[in-house]
């Protein structure tokens, strides 16, 4: 019985994450990209610059500009990045987060409070969001893809999902934290004494782990990096926000959920007036 629902509860995550994905590649789409053909049209405009020098440093020595300098063609071309590529990724992505998603959604039902289906799929959104986009993303925000050393993107990689890591676990740790004291302190009290725990974890964990050392440049954008990552959390926030309202509706009416919450309702206790 657990298998099933559990089973049923994965369909519906990925499904869930299957509509989220389509509304966040529509924001992705006219909200993303023209950041990110601004920043490329800044990365090509610089390296026109940077060319022309040698270009006309070879023009005075009667030959050929350096084959280096000429443009390599692209293997797909940005109006299919743009549109099926990008399509493509965020639908994926939102696929397979709804899953794992769930996954976490059946652990979490009833073991961090007497939430109903939908809200707890709610907490579930919101913490996936907090801990696995919005905290790493205040150590190492999102950059434009002209920005950036093409070397350094294994080592910023390999940090940013530490980051992730670090951030999940923590917040794994507040929530036990927040049980162990809510005994003493009261549901209330327990809540805030784990938020102010995971707060300051966090903040040595920013101290701790090495800074990006591969920064913007000076002469870039301002304002076309703020819109970029304005752009990137956008796009998270939409995704978290519709998989938690249609995950769920999904999950509320899956027959097992839906059976214990009618028994769970039946079980609380009345008011006195209505036990007249």
């Amino acid at each position: 019985m657990y298998a099933s629902t559990v089973r049923g509860l994965l369909v519906r995550g990925m499904l869930a994450g299957l509509i989220a994905g389509l509304f966040a590649f529509a924001v992705a789409y006219v909200v993303g990209e023209p950041p990110v053909r601004g920043s490329i049209a800044v990365e090509e405009a610089a390296a026109a610059g940077e060319a022309a020098p040698a270009a006309g440093h070879a023009g005075h020595g009667g030959g050929d500009a350096p084959a280096a300098a000429e443009e390599e063609e692209e293997l797909v071309s940005r109006p299919v990045q743009s549109t099926v590529g990008l399509a493509t990724g965020v639908l994926v992505y939102g696929v397979a987060l709804g899953g794992i998603a769930s996954l976490a959604f059946s652990f979490a039902l009833g073991r961090v409070g007497r939430f109903s289906p939908r809200a707890t799929a709610a907490l579930t959104a919101g913490g996936a969001f907090t801990l696995v986009y919005l905290v790493p993303f205040l150590k190492y925000p999102a950059t434009p893809p002209a920005v950036g050393n093409p070397d350094t993107i294994g080592q910023r990689t390999t940090l940013f999902f530490l980051m992730i890591l670090l951030s999940v676990l923590l917040g794994v740790g507040a929530i036990v934290l927040g049980r162990r004291l809510a005994p003493r302190l009261g549901n209330w009290n327990a809540t805030l004494a784990a938020g102010a725990g995971f707060v300051v974890a966090t903040g040595l964990a920013f101290l701790v782990l090495p800074d990006n050392t591969d920064a913007v440049k000076a002469e870039f954008p301002a304002a076309l990096l703020w819109d970029f990552r304005v752009a990137s959390v956008a796009v998270q926030l939409v995704l978290w926000a519709v998989f938690g309202i249609v995950f769920g509706v999904l999950a509320q009416r899956l027959p097992a959920l839906r059976a214990g919450a009618a028994g769970a309702e039946a079980a609380a206790p009345r008011p006195a007036s209505a036990l007249v």
